[in-house]
């Protein structure tokens, strides 16, 4: 509550906490006093070797337990239930430095057309429609995943200056406008499919989400994923055997044409300031990870086209 985090977050928050005192508990034990700064770091140690329950985790799912035994800790100390915090000298492990997968503007266009047919189509299914809609939302907007199936109807203007209010991790709000081809899709699918797949709905009250399932309900996160690992499959960019959001990223997922859009608007020569207001990263740091791709992009140019730099 006081952090605002994502339900998905705090479930994996709890997990880890769970097997942390189960590990714990085994060892004799049961109170926050009698844990040493020993008992944290073997713990550190035994989630990345494993044992006969569970798998050796990753880097980044050992730093996620580490950091939210260390919250356990700081929280116990600041409100009196511990004198002292044996997790404070234990860093997480920091995870190797990955660029974000970015696809190329023709790839993106090859994965919109292949989700559905344009806005004109008058003979287009609603399900099409919808996904259509979808990705050109994701692609035109950056938005996240969560952030687009969370999205209400009253949250988009499709006026005269198109914009969309986005409510991202923290319960952040931010404006982000929108383009012609996201609008006109969005249009389509408000106007001829999202009243049929409305009706399909048992509720007494109609769902205010934007991007609605077969039952009339909100499309959820592992539905939009399934959408588009559909639809990058008949654009030959992925696997056709669909993926699970818990299965590790390959070839194309929602936070690719989130990466994309950012790499594509700071080759087209925009701020990184305003590319980190359009993302809603919190600090600018975060989204600077995209002037590598960028920089990578120029040294290829360079490479194929200075002639003292070929061969």
């Amino acid at each position: 509550m006081e952090r605002g985090l994502a339900a998905s977050t705090v479930e994996s928050y709890r997990r880890d906490l769970r097997r942390y005192a189960s590990v714990l508990a085994g060892r004799g034990k049961t109170r926050l006093g009698e844990i040493t700064p020993a008992d944290v770091a073997d713990y550190l140690a035994s989630l990345r070797e494993g044992d006969a329950e569970h798998p050796a985790l990753a880097v980044s799912s050992a730093a996620r337990a580490v950091i939210a035994v260390r919250g356990l800790h700081a929280f116990a100390v600041a409100q009196g239930l511990a004198a002292a915090d044996p997790a404070r000298e234990v860093r997480p492990p920091s995870p190797p430095r990955r660029l974000p997968r970015a696809i190329s503007v023709s790839d993106v266009e090859r994965l919109l057309d292949a989700a559905g047919p344009g806005p004109d189509d008058l003979s287009a299914e609603p399900r099409l429609l919808r996904d259509r809609a979808l990705l050109e939302f994701l692609y035109g907007t950056g938005a996240r995943i969560s952030e687009a199936t969370g999205l209400d109807i009253d949250e988009l203007q499709l006026g005269a200056d198109p914009v969309v209010r986005l409510i991202g991790k923290g319960g952040k709000h931010r404006v982000v406008p929108m383009g012609s081809y996201a609008v006109r899709a969005l249009e389509a699918y408000l106007v001829r499919a999202r009243p049929g797949l409305a009706a399909a709905s048992r509720r007494a009250s109609a769902s205010p989400a934007v991007f609605l399932n077969a039952r009339g309900g909100r499309l959820t996160r592992q539905g939009a994923w399934g959408v588009l690992r559909a639809a990058a499959a008949r654009a030959g960019l992925a696997p056709e055997i669909p993926e699970t959001p818990e299965t590790p990223e390959t070839d194309v997922s929602p936070h690719t044409l989130r990466h994309s859009f950012a790499t594509h608007m700071l080759d087209g020569g925009a701020d990184i300031r305003v590319v980190q207001e359009l993302l809603g990263h919190a600090s600018v740091t975060t989204t600077q990870v995209y002037t590598l791709i960028t920089v990578d992009r120029l040294r290829e140019v360079y490479a194929s086209s200075h002639p003292r730099a070929l061969g």
